[in-house]
């Protein structure tokens, strides 16, 4: 049996009590945390273990994203001032041009950063899939593999051409039978239905302006046929909701859930521009829903009401987005950002920092059905932590270890496991090499440049 100690820490379990101890320890063997608790870990457990001393340190379970276009990592600082819809047409022609070799280049480094900020488990919604493009699905699992982190990948598609009055242009989309074969392929192939999988697999139509309603439709009883869950973007911005009103004379939820997709089993990307009664339906059927608030304002978004959504029981995570509408990338810089941002739209008490992490960990657990597995630290659950330096000078002296995640600087990330694997130590990935990922990733971008 292999043991690892974390102790001396202020340890914030994010468990159902809100359970914290400063100066605290979590014991992890063979890959599962098995007791957490104040103080000094029992000195009988110590025996040929490894102990990490985590003094100075705060200590919480890995951060979870719950939506990322990782092939987006290529195509950072385009279209810096425009809105969504802009955005899309500028980009579109460009990420046609992708092929799996790009994307894994592209995904491994995207994930490379967001190990390096405290997330262990990678939401990525896949879309775009040129014909002759290989397998795009396969290489964001080997990049996945390569960087150490879980991976939950959605097999997205486009059916909707800008002729058939869809966004996307005709060239970037496959046929609704040809995305419903590939999408089951995908899932037979990569999904992993173990307690412990690193990689999962959902089914994630794009969005209701670049997907027809039977591909849609026909997804969601693809998904529950194969017992695996559902994704795609929904009330992101004003325009959207124009266009659903315009074209199916109700709004994104209306539209979305009379086609089968609203179910304990699906979450949503973005939430925007949800109303009451919206909220309510997302709520009354376990709907989940990714907050990006970096992306949403880097477009312009707006402000998702997400007090309003947790206060109604609606289960919300956190979220990166791709990296062409954030270009950090970074998971824990969301958690700051969820803070602020909500403080903007409903008060300055209305989001904590206690509840931003919530979200970040095990509101995104939830999101993506894993709240058995991830998300807090404590007994029985894999060992997926985060260990904050928060002793150096950008926090000395800070009253609270969590308000330095949620409220200051991102802390240097001392170590971070996957599964009690090693996957940074003291900042730097110990995976891969990242000097060498980073000459990869530059390569990539400007071979998908010049594709153009």
């Amino acid at each position: 049996m292999t043991r690892t100690i974390i102790e001396n820490g202020y340890v914030a379990t994010v468990d159902a009590s809100g359970a914290e101890f400063d100066g605290g320890h979590v014991v992890i063997d063979d890959g599962v945390i098995t007791a957490v608790g104040a103080g000094p870990a029992d000195r009988m457990l110590r025996d040929g273990a490894e102990v990490i001393d985590a003094t100075g340190c705060l200590v919480t379970p890995g951060l979870i994203n719950t939506h990322h276009h990782l092939y987006q990592w290529l195509t950072r600082g385009y279209a810096q001032d425009a809105i969504l819809f802009d955005w899309l047409t500028e980009l579109y022609p460009l990420w046609s041009r992708i092929d799996a070799g790009l994307t894994g280049t592209g995904a491994a480094g995207a994930m490379a950063v967001l190990a390096r900020s405290g997330c262990t488990t990678v939401g990525d919604h896949h879309y775009i899939f040129p014909r002759g493009s290989g397998d795009i699905v396969g290489a964001l699992v080997e990049s996945a593999s390569r960087v150490g982190v879980r991976l939950h990948a959605t097999r997205g598609s486009m059916d909707l051409g800008a002729s058939q009055g869809g966004l996307p242009p005709d060239f970037a989309v496959e046929t609704t039978d040809a995305a419903l074969a590939a999408s089951q392929e995908a899932v037979e192939r990569y999904h992993d239905r173990a307690r412990d999988a690193m990689v999962r697999v959902a089914i994630a139509p794009c969005s209701p302006f670049s997907v027809t309603a039977d591909l849609l439709r026909e997804a969601a009883v693809l998904a529950r046929s194969l017992d695996v869950r559902l994704h795609t973007h929904a009330s992101e911005t004003v325009e959207e909701d124009a266009y659903c009103l315009e074209h199916f004379g109700k709004s994104p939820t209306q539209y979305l859930e009379d086609l089968g997709w609203l179910g304990d089993d699906v979450w949503m990307a973005h939430a925007v521009h949800l109303d009451d009664p919206a909220i309510a339906r997302y709520a009354a059927t376990g709907t989940g829903v990714a907050h990006c608030p970096s992306s949403n304002a880097r477009l312009a978004a707006g402000i998702a009401p997400v007090r309003a959504m947790l206060d109604a029981g609606v289960p919300v995570g956190l979220g990166v987005d791709g990296a062409a509408s954030n270009e950090s990338g970074q998971l824990g810089v969301e958690v700051r950002e969820a803070v602020l941002m909500n403080r903007l739209r409903t008060g300055s008490d209305s989001m904590s920092v206690r509840d931003a992490l919530r979200m970040g960990t095990i509101g995104g657990a939830r999101v993506l059905g894993r709240h058995d597995e991830l998300g807090s630290l404590e007994a029985g659950k894999l060992a997926d932590i985060a260990v904050w330096r928060v002793d150096g000078v950008e926090h000395a002296g800070i009253l609270d270890p969590v308000a330095a995640l949620g409220l200051g600087a991102l802390p240097p990330l001392e170590r971070l496991l996957v599964g009690g694997r090693p996957v940074v130590e003291k900042t730097r990935l110990v995976t891969t090499d990242e000097d060498a990922l980073a000459r990869e990733v530059a390569r990539a971008s400007r071979e998908l440049a010049e594709r153009l």
